[in-house]
């Protein structure tokens, strides 16, 4: 990176120029992101950001995970941790028994990774679930296999899915979140939903008053991702704020395509993923 461009976007995160601003006392923001940003963007970013996304496996359309061996680095920047672990789509998925099978092995491969990362005993772990709507046999099936795998193991389980209404004919609607935790059994599961739809999202912004998690709609989420990069047309399509281009940019992030997604959460450290 040239320097002058590095010098031009320090100072402009440090005047909050933009839409984005500093969080209040109660509530915490975060950023995801599948690509890591770079070491030198770390200390800009955390002047708006208490925690940061981080990638145990390769993100969703990605053949490479450029967050691995950065846990350190990240935390010596002052951030906390969102653990994530890419799970599978429907379509890779087969009956019950061999989805739950997958779920397992898939359990025992984010445990490990995290691990290796670093990460201490009691770090929940969020896996990635991309697909709404209810859940199917096979995706249930594969999902609580994994939970049961990762509460076993000295680690926790959360799961990462939407928190949007899904219609499934013109009398019945399903939230993925709900559905989730309603077929639980009990499980404990912490939960971090997406809701990009304004209202409640506010946007590609940051309001001056608290966003808590249960704003999203859903009361027992610890955690809500409020704002996507890019822009959602089918969802987010009334959101202010976004850039032309449709992505969410933090404070002087633009010049360098830095996008994110936003996060709310009731901690500065979601996933406990700091060290004890």
């Amino acid at each position: 990176m040239h320097t002058a461009h590095l010098v031009c976007l320090i100072s402009a995160f440090l005047s909050f120029g933009s839409t984005l601003g500093q969080a209040q006392s109660s509530g915490y923001l975060g950023f995801d992101r599948n690509d890591y940003p770079g070491d030198q963007n770390l200390t800009p970013l955390r002047k708006t950001f208490s925690f940061a996304g981080f990638w145990l496996n390769n993100p969703p359309g990605a053949d490479h995970n450029s967050w691995t061996s950065k846990r350190k680095v990240v935390q010596d920047a002052g951030f906390g941790f969102l653990v994530l672990f890419n799970g599978r789509l429907d379509h890779e998925l087969k009956n019950e028994s061999k989805s739950a099978e997958l779920g397992k092995s898939d359990a025992v491969d984010a445990v490990a990774a995290a691990r290796h990362e670093g990460f201490p005993a009691g770090t929940i772990i969020f896996l990635d679930q991309e697909e709404g709507g209810r859940m199917l046999p096979e995706q249930k099936a594969y999902i609580y296999a994994w939970v049961d795998a990762v509460n076993t193991s000295g680690f926790l389980a959360g799961i990462y899915c939407s928190g949007i209404p899904f219609r499934e004919s013109r009398r019945s609607t399903v939230v993925t979140a709900e559905d989730l935790r309603e077929n639980a059994a009990g499980r404990k599961i912490v939960y971090w939903v997406t809701n990009d739809v304004c209202p409640p999202s506010p946007g590609c912004t940051i309001p001056d008053s608290s966003i808590a998690p249960t704003k999203s709609g859903i009361d027992f989420a610890d955690i809500w991702q409020f704002a996507q990069s890019p822009r959602r047309k089918d969802f987010a399509v009334a959101c202010p704020n976004y850039d032309r281009n449709g992505s969410c940019y933090p404070p002087g992030g633009a010049a360098l395509n830095l996008l994110v997604d936003i996060d709310s959460a009731n901690s500065p450290d979601p996933s406990h993923g700091r060290d004890r």
